[in-house]
């Protein structure tokens, strides 16, 4: 296909792995996280990690939507989901998100009205269609998905579109950057950072980690050869002995980033405290609706009893989250927990890093796939 196999050319690759292993000869072991799902989905289908030296270490962090969003996010979601007026759009990995005691899928079982969007326009489609039910559309994601939710509820407003709400779990990714890397229980010579992400919000936000931190950071695509010259460049850095942010994405991302998404959120958003699933709360990592748009913001005006969170004991999805350990260490992973029966929200997502590993990193290792 055409931009695509130019990106997974193994010649090419080859090629790639000699430099790494080259440079990588004079290093101690080295360890790169990469902040996003999608990063995390291409590593493994891969199978990069096994590829690479065994001194260039790659660790998945919170960069799945999904999984770092909250049981207390989705036991809301689902109350929402039980009024009987309410009709909740969703994208389709939330559905099957485990909350404290049920999941957008049990509910829509139990008729609750629950329907899976493309886009938050949809939902909004789904508004007008219904003008005598309330639409709450689960606003989940980061920077990435941010600026369409805040044009829908800017077409709302300006339609007078009174019964359509936004339950805002949106998350912005340098302050968790800057958790991690505060995190005295893990090790982070350098930073794969999100392509998407930084297609809105550019390299500046990303200063700190480079300047402060003394981390090596790269903005990578997503196909194998992307990765594969973004960790080469994360190398030769620390050979170096250099810090910068670098962008390997340059087909896609540009150091100004997109300066009219970002405005567009700015007009509706305005930062707030979040909860991340494994991480707690980050100061300033959140987005919430601004007080002109409250008439639309599902969690400001819709009264709702959320029941007390439950999170399964044995469930190790925060740690993995936060690059602390790997699914296999879990006890649930690839037996109780599985695509089929998640227990855990690393196991359901598509960009989920057990969802991953079970998937493809398994095939590597024991030899057992998917089938």
């Amino acid at each position: 296909m055409k931009f695509i196999d130019e990106f997974r050319d193994s010649r090419l690759a080859r090629g790639l792995l000699r430099r790494i292993e080259d440079l990588a000869h004079e290093l101690p072991v080295v360890r790169f996280m990469e902040v996003c799902g999608t990063h995390t989905m291409a590593i493994y289908r891969s199978g990069l990690r096994h590829l690479l030296p065994e001194n260039i270490v790659l660790i998945s962090g919170p960069g799945c939507p999904v999984c770092v969003t909250a049981n207390q996010y989705l036991d809301r979601a689902i109350a929402y989901a039980r009024l009987p007026e309410v009709i909740v759009c969703t994208f389709g990995d939330m559905m099957r998100v485990p909350g404290s005691s049920s999941s957008l899928e049990l509910e829509r079982g139990r008729r609750a009205d629950i329907r899976v969007v493309y886009s938050p326009l949809d939902a909004l489609e789904v508004a007008r269609q219904h003008p005598s039910r309330r639409v709450v559309f689960l606003g989940v994601g980061f920077e990435t998905t941010a600026p369409a939710v805040a044009a829908a509820i800017q077409q709302a407003a300006s339609e007078g579109l009174a019964n359509f709400f936004v339950s805002s779990a949106h998350k912005v990714m340098p302050p968790a950057l800057a958790a991690l890397t505060t995190d005295g229980r893990l090790r982070i010579d350098g930073f794969i950072l999100p392509g998407h992400v930084s297609a809105i919000i550019g390299v500046e936000p990303y200063q700190f980690l480079a300047a402060e931190y003394r981390k090596a950071c790269v903005i990578a695509g997503f196909e194998p050869l992307d990765v594969l010259q973004s960790i080469l460049l994360l190398v030769q850095q620390v050979r170096d002995g250099r810090r910068a942010v670098e962008i390997q994405y340059s087909r896609v991302v540009r150091p100004e980033g997109n300066p009219r998404a970002r405005a567009l959120m700015e007009q509706v958003f305005v930062p707030s405290d979040a909860e991340w699933r494994g991480m707690g709360v980050i100061a300033g990592s959140g987005l919430a609706l601004r007080s002109e748009y409250r008439s639309h913001d599902a969690d400001a005006t819709l009264d709702v009893t959320v029941e007390p969170t439950v999170v399964h004991p044995a469930c190790r999805c925060g740690e993995v989250l936060r690059g602390l350990c790997e699914p296999q260490q879990c006890p649930l992973f690839a037996t109780a927990c599985t695509p089929e029966t998640p227990i855990g929200a690393c196991m359901v997502s598509t960009e989920g890093t057990c969802a991953a590993c079970y998937k493809y990193g398994r095939r590597v290792e024991t030899g057992v796939s998917d089938g």
